[in-house]
């Protein structure tokens, strides 16, 4: 069973920044393609940015320029670096996983992913 456990959310002023974490312990992490998702409260969960096991990434186009993810992979550890950050950003944020070395070109749906964590709660005011 995969478990993924974030962490580094908070409250934080418009243009403020902010590092995620996902904590995956216990699995090949490395032969997994990672996620980040957030869901604002009425809206559905979107998909934010993803890192293949190789580090090539992708991003929502609402982030490009402002988030960076990443891995260390000797840790079990995805990141999520936010800066700049604006209100729309605020959701509760997810990582997701899937076993496979490359994220698919559908990786911004929830349904290419078999894992998920219970989600950090980022708040950004104006």
């Amino acid at each position: 069973q995969v478990q993924l456990v974030e962490s580094g959310g908070g409250s934080v002023q418009s243009g403020g920044t902010l590092r995620l974490s996902c904590a995956a312990p216990g699995y090949t992490f490395r032969q997994y393609c990672m996620g980040w998702f957030r869901q604002a409260p009425g809206k559905e969960r979107e998909g934010v940015a993803v890192i293949d096991t190789d580090g090539s990434t992708a991003y929502a186009d609402s982030v490009k320029g402002r988030f960076t993810i990443s891995r260390d992979n000797a840790k079990n550890t995805l990141y999520l670096q936010m800066n700049s950050l604006k209100p729309e950003d605020t959701a509760m944020y997810y990582c997701a996983a899937v076993l496979s070395y490359y994220c698919s070109g559908s990786w911004s749906s929830r349904d290419e992913y078999n894992y998920w964590g219970q989600g950090t709660q980022v708040t950004v005011s104006s």
